[in-house]
């Protein structure tokens, strides 16, 4: 106990940063919602999951997954129509880096889509796993 008193400060962020590690160990940075590369190709080949690409038409066309289909996540409220089809389907939702697949995560989890991830990392990670791009528009 003397030392506590004597090592306040010590103790205190020895305490704070196990913490800090304990939750970010337990808690994935993407939620519960998010997939590794791996795992989004084995939910695409065993349950034929959608990619719905979320970033802008130019940034689409620079290199995207094969077979995504690109609704920018500004509209993707307005364009949730389009995708209707799939609301017990799974999709995953893509982005450069993951941050905004994972607000239009919770955008289709509101409209009421059951089955829906974000790809941990998004393109960045897809590459970074060794993983293909397409260049160009889909067709």
């Amino acid at each position: 106990m003397e030392f506590i008193q004597q090592n306040l400060l010590l103790v205190a962020v020895a305490v704070v940063s196990g913490t800090m590690l304990l939750t970010l160990s337990v808690r994935r940075p993407g939620g519960a919602k998010s997939l590794t590369a791996t795992q989004a190709t084995m939910l695409i080949n065993r349950e034929n999951a959608q990619l719905i690409d979320v970033r802008e038409p130019n940034e689409y066309v620079n290199g995207h997954l094969a077979d995504s289909r690109n609704i920018p996540a500004g509209s993707l409220a307005e364009r949730a129509g389009e995708l209707e089809p799939l609301k017990d389907k799974p999709v995953i939702l893509v982005c450069q880096s993951g941050a905004r697949s994972s607000e239009a995560c919770a955008t289709l989890g509101r409209l009421g889509f059951s089955r829906v991830h974000t790809l941990e990392g998004g393109v960045v990670g897809w590459v970074e796993a060794g993983l293909p791009l397409k260049k160009g528009a889909r067709r």
